[in-house]
């Protein structure tokens, strides 16, 4: 049986080697949506993120100054707007945002089915409902850990993937 797999990143930092590794394994693992969890930083990060083969959803993060640059260059190609912000995908419902002020409450609530966020550079997967997920950094700069994460849609597994 087909699986749904979503690729799910956050604090790329302008690391371009490791945003290139991490569309290098989306793509071969077959993704059909990546999830970026803010923190791109430029506008130039998207010559490696063209070459996935699937759409994005995105937000902001606190480091992405560059705003008006960065939502006129990924238009093509994802939905990028400041969260937290909710998104359906795959009969799933997602809520997207960069810092967790509102992670608890919104885990509480039961209106989402996953809940994704970044900022902290920290991995955090917890079986919900709702599946709560940090894919940690992916730019590799605080931690010295880069790491993605691949979210099943059918199980709601997640696989962290370290990028090193």
């Amino acid at each position: 049986m087909y699986k749904q797999l979503v690729g799910i990143m956050s604090d790329s930092h302008d690391n371009r080697p490791a945003i290139q590794k991490a569309v290098e394994i989306f793509n071969s693992r077959g993704v059909c949506l990546v999830v970026h969890a803010g923190d791109m930083i430029s506008p130039f990060t998207i010559l490696d993120f063209q070459k996935l083969h699937c759409p994005m959803e995105m937000v902001f993060g606190n480091n992405d100054g560059e705003r008006i640059g960065l939502a006129a260059t990924f238009k093509e190609q994802a939905t990028l707007a400041p969260g937290p912000r909710q998104f359906s995908f795959g009969g799933r419902r997602f809520l997207l945002m960069h810092e967790s002020g509102c992670l608890e409450a919104a885990a509480a609530s039961a209106a989402v089915d996953i809940i994704i966020y970044g900022h902290t550079h920290d991995i955090d997967v917890r079986q919900g409902p709702p599946l709560v997920i940090n894919p940690g950094e992916t730019g590799g700069w605080l931690r010295d850990r880069a790491t993605v994460a691949i979210l099943n849609l059918e199980s709601l597994y997640v696989e962290i993937i370290d990028l090193k």
